[in-house]
């Protein structure tokens, strides 16, 4: 099953900030293009998604950032900001794209000197609570081979729905997947 995004009326100019016990999600800026370089450049990050190429190249960041900021974008993006906890400016980010029929699809990275702290967890969670698209069900999908972010998944209280196949740009192959689904009810 292959979730894409469809283009759809204007997206707002604004996005949700969202505090959290540990971060603030807020939208990616420009000055965060140094940590998202070296984060994003990581083999370990970019072999986790399906669409971040590994090695990087040069314009990767600069293309992300200027579409996350665009009036007709389809997909949210929001970086995982620690500084007001003394933490990284960019621990990770959080992506949700609008799909037909007041759908959404949620995909996230966490960098790997924060793996295992409960950030991805948190960082979904918050996302879920504010649902800042409205969305009545919110898809997400996880390569197999990482479980641990198919947990955050199911902590969170997405339902499994099946096995299913995804390109991987950094892996150059079809990755198998597991894909999940969270109901969120009507929007508000």
């Amino acid at each position: 099953m292959t979730i894409e995004p469809l283009l759809k009326e204007k997206a707002p100019t604004v996005q949700a900030i969202m505090p959290t016990e540990r971060f603030t999600l807020r939208p990616v800026k420009r000055s965060d293009a140094g940590l998202l370089g070296l984060y994003l450049g990581d083999g370990r990050v970019a072999e986790m998604t399906r669409v971040i190429p590994h090695p990087l190249p040069p314009e990767y960041v600069t293309n992300l950032i200027e579409r996350s900021a665009a009036d007709d974008r389809i997909e949210d993006f929001w970086a995982i900001d620690g500084t007001a906890h003394g933490h990284a400016e960019v621990m990770g980010v959080v992506k949700m794209a609008r799909l037909d029929r007041n759908q959404s699809e949620i995909r996230y990275w966490v960098a790997p000197a924060f793996w295992n702290t409960g950030i991805a967890s948190e960082a979904v969670a918050a996302i879920l609570q504010a649902n800042p698209q409205g969305a009545t069900e919110i898809y997400a999908e996880v390569f197999q081979d990482n479980p641990r972010s198919a947990r955050v998944l199911t902590t969170a209280g997405f339902a499994y729905l099946g096995d299913a196949e995804a390109f991987s740009v950094a892996r150059n192959k079809v990755v198998p997947t597991w894909t999940y689904i969270r109901k969120m009810g009507a929007p508000a």
